[in-house]
């Protein structure tokens, strides 16, 4: 080595094969040194463009995608998915997928058409969310590209959820993400939807912004996800969603998920899936609920439904509790009232009925505290991820076994454990539990210990008198659900009118029922059928004891009897409905129950050679005396047997003869006509007659009508025409005085009917040239007048002479005054 002052540095000792250590040292400093330079040569002369690199490691992933196996993933890293995903999956401790993300990701990433269905809290909202962010970081995806991918979710909080695990697990990503719900300012939406790439969105809000923002489009969509599908496809959201599918492209990708997945083929024709893979990750599964699940039911009358709510609340008062009800009338009056009872735990509302700022605070207020009760209707059942909730108490039965499920599916959320209770009337015990057990929902029958049950009627009914708002509000929460319970469509479970209506209105605070008057319908309709039906019974028993009564008789065979009548089967249907007005009346059905009665004596049988056998008790019972219910049908068809003429009105006239003023009698134009209808004696309409006697009165009244109004209107353009003059002659410095002989005069002769043969000349006296014109050319006017009117009788003639009487009157060019020197000249000639 050298040192500093220049001089070459002492060689040491040799090694063994001669050389020497140092100098080779040196040499291979120089020779590493070289080849340094060399490589960072090569490397600034090799780098490559960010974009390029970025291409490159995207083509790594997508060529790993076809190596996905489901079964040996264990962590979220042995999926082919970027950094940067990974990167927010850590923020948010997720690490290890759950069953349903194992197995959708990989088929999602690979572009199929996914149906992925799971047990409530299994984790589906990842298992979308992960697909969606590495379809667009694959198509290197920016704000100016548009809309990339579309979530639709069915209720607001469910989105805003859903949106706020996005912004977590995403938030490495480059792309723009917007919440798009109903409640919001449409306005700041429609303003920054054209540059979203992926929107979060309920479906009306959603169809709104295509209806009316011109610059959203989705024409580049690559994928669409519906949270909670069964529930979107349904019959509430159908019309929205086939508007929806219809603006979007074919060629997306299409992920469903949900609780309780449709297997529907209408609705999977109308998203247009292609070859969808379907994964039910528990199908298998013993139980379709959650297994840290413990749920039971309370058997209970409907009275007692408030006290029992009131006093589960107050033996909790240290559980994160949420109530089901069946309608925001409940909510809305049972929350002021539980807040006004002070049970000792706080009370929150959620329901559909609130702004949207207020139901976002409510959401966020609940996952804050560690105790509380939520009051809530099934807004809140689908998809929400509420932590540590330990009770789901159901106040109202809810629709079917699915809604049941998303209800309890608020509790006992990624294998931590929960409580349902399900509170059932009597009448709705039964076909419930057997839906319940269909769908595979462990369930337990509990009873409650009538002592400890807290009575709040009373303290109820003096707040209602206290307050008129109040009052109010328990009766919309009376009567709306009890329509809730009549909309219902499965029956056999919801019976309204096996409620007890007055009971539960004292139970709320009321002293009274209020008047349900789609209730008082209803029943009038239900009355109604049953009449309907013990009409039909008795139709059928009438046939019965006809029959039974050929048989006795040893009449015509059973058989032979059906194909004569078959035959005429007319006179068999008039004859049946006549039988059946027949026993509902009162006077002229007497006398056929007696015979029918003489029929339920018992006989001996005349088949029996021995005689001594009886007819059997069962035919010989058969009665048609059966008491019928006075409604409205049966009086109708009592007045029908009898023939009665309904809403008959009728006058007498001076002479004291009966007129009938309604329905209103048709009378001929003639008495002639009259005279023959009588002799004839036939019923019906005469279309002869009949057109004769429309045209009639189309001479005598339309057309005399349609006269009038024409001369009302040709006066009024006359008269408006003088007033036109009269205001030009006023500018011309015309007198007053000539304007209104003029007028009068004018009014004096107006009409076509009247006419004065003083305004005409004397044809034989001498005129000059002038005046023979102006007379010659009357007198023609006046020929051609009258050939018209010989000629055509019909309007076009009476136009035409109005017309030409006008236009004489307009077109003589004179003032009045001139008219009458004119006049004076001619008659002083003559004398």
């Amino acid at each position: 080595m050298e040192k500093k002052g220049g001089t070459k540095p002492k060689t040491g000792k040799k090694m063994i094969d001669g050389t020497d250590p140092v100098r080779n040292f040196e040499k291979w400093k120089k020779k590493y040194n070289k080849t340094r330079m060399d490589v960072k040569r090569d490397r600034s002369a090799r780098k490559k463009p960010q974009w390029q690199v970025e291409r490159e490691y995207i083509d790594k992933l997508v060529s790993r995608y076809g190596e996905i196996n489901a079964k040996e993933v264990v962590r979220f890293s042995d999926f082919p998915i970027s950094k940067k995903t990974l990167q927010g999956l850590q923020g948010v401790q997720c690490r290890q997928p759950t069953e349903i993300q194992r197995q959708t990701i990989g088929s999602a990433l690979q572009g199929k058409d996914v149906l992925g269905a799971a047990k409530t809290g299994s984790g589906k909202t990842l298992a979308f969310l992960i697909p969606v962010l590495e379809c667009l970081y694959r198509h290197q995806w920016t704000s100016m590209d548009g809309l990339g991918a579309l979530i639709i979710s069915p209720t607001r909080e469910l989105a805003y959820q859903t949106f706020e695990v996005l912004r977590k697990v995403g938030k490495n990503h480059e792309f723009s993400a917007g919440l798009i719900i109903g409640g919001k300012d449409l306005k700041s939406e429609s303003e920054q939807i054209h540059r979203t790439n992926i929107v979060i969105c309920t479906p009306g809000r959603l169809l709104q912004h295509m209806d009316q923002t011109a610059t959203f489009h989705a024409s580049d969509l690559h994928m669409l996800v519906l949270d909670e599908a069964d529930r979107i496809l349904d019959m509430g959201f159908m019309d929205t969603v086939n508007a929806i599918v219809e603006n979007l492209p074919a060629s997306r990708q299409t992920l469903l998920f949900s609780a309780t997945q449709t297997k529907s083929v209408k609705d999977l024709a109308r998203l247009s899936l292609k070859d969808p893979e379907y994964v039910w990750v528990h199908e298998k599964a013993k139980f379709s609920t959650p297994a840290t699940l413990e749920q039971s039911y309370v058997v209970c009358q409907l009275h007692q439904k408030v006290n029992m709510l009131y006093s589960f609340i107050k033996s909790h008062p240290k559980k994160k509790i949420i109530v089901f009800f069946a309608c925001c009338k409940e909510v809305q009056y049972l929350f002021r009232v539980f807040c006004r009872l002070r049970p000792g735990v706080s009370i929150l509302a959620l329901h559909g009925k609130q702004q949207q700022t207020k139901r976002v605070e409510v959401y966020k207020d609940f996952l804050r505290k560690h105790n509380a009760v939520l009051l809530a209707t099934d807004i809140a059942a689908r998809g929400l991820d509420f932590p540590a909730v330990n009770w789901v108490l159901q106040f109202d039965c809810p629709e079917d076994a699915d809604t049941y499920i998303h209800r309890v599916g608020r509790t006992a959320r990624y294998k931590e454990g929960g409580e349902a209770l399900l509170l059932l009337l009597p009448s709705e015990e039964e076909g419930m539990v057997s839906q319940l057990q269909e769908k595979k929902v462990p369930i337990n029958k509990i009873q409650v210990n009538p002592d400890k049950l807290q009575n709040v009627q009373l303290k109820l009914e003096a707040f209602l008198a206290q307050e008129k708002e109040q009052k109010e509000r328990a009766q919309r929460c009376f009567v709306s659900y009890l329509r809730s319970v009549y909309l219902m469509k499965n029956k056999e479970v919801f019976d309204v009118f096996k409620l007890q209506i007055q009971e539960y209105a004292n139970s709320l605070g009321l002293a009274v029922a209020p008047r349900v008057r789609f209730l008082i319908k209803a029943q009038a309709q239900r009355d109604e059928k049953e009449d309907r039906k013990e009409v039909k019974e008795l139709s059928d028993g009438e046939e019965e004891l006809r029959s039974f009564k050929a048989q006795l008789r040893g009449g015509v065979p059973q058989e032979e009897r059906q194909s004569s009548e078959s035959q005429d089967s007319g006179e068999n249907e008039e004859s049946v409905k006549g039988e059946v007005l027949h026993l509902g009346s009162d006077d002229e059905s007497e006398d056929d129950l007696k015979d029918l009665d003489l029929l339920t004596v018992k006989r001996k049988d005349v088949f029996n050679p021995e005689g001594d056998a009886e007819i059997p008790a069962d035919l010989e019972t058969v009665s048609l005396k059966k008491t019928m219910k006075n409604t409205k049908f049966t009086e109708a068809k009592k007045a029908l047997k009898r023939k009665f003429q309904v809403n008959t009105k009728v006058a007498f006239s001076e002479e004291g003869q009966a007129v009938q003023m309604w329905p209103p009698v048709q009378r001929a134009t003639t008495q002639e006509g009259e005279e023959e209808e009588e002799e004839e004696g036939v019923s019906g309409i005469n279309m002869e007659k009949a057109r004769e006697r429309l045209k009639l009165e189309d001479q005598q009244f339309d057309k005399q009508e349609y006269r009038r109004k024409v001369k009302a209107k040709h006066t009024e353009q006359r008269l408006k025409a003088k007033a036109a003059r009269r205001d030009a002659n006023k500018q011309h410095g015309r007198n007053s005085e000539e304007e209104e002989d003029e007028i009068v005069a004018y009014l004096a002769h107006h009409s076509e009917d009247e006419f004065d043969p003083s305004t005409l000349p004397d044809p034989d006296k001498m005129y000059s040239d002038e005046e023979e014109e102006m007379v010659t050319a009357k007198q023609h006017s006046s020929e051609e007048e009258e050939e018209e009117l010989k000629v055509g009788k019909g309007k076009k003639a009476k136009k035409a002479k109005r017309q030409t009487v006008e236009h004489e009157v307009l077109d003589t060019g004179l003032s009045l005054a001139e008219d009458e020197q004119l006049v004076l000249h001619l008659l002083g000639g003559h004398r």
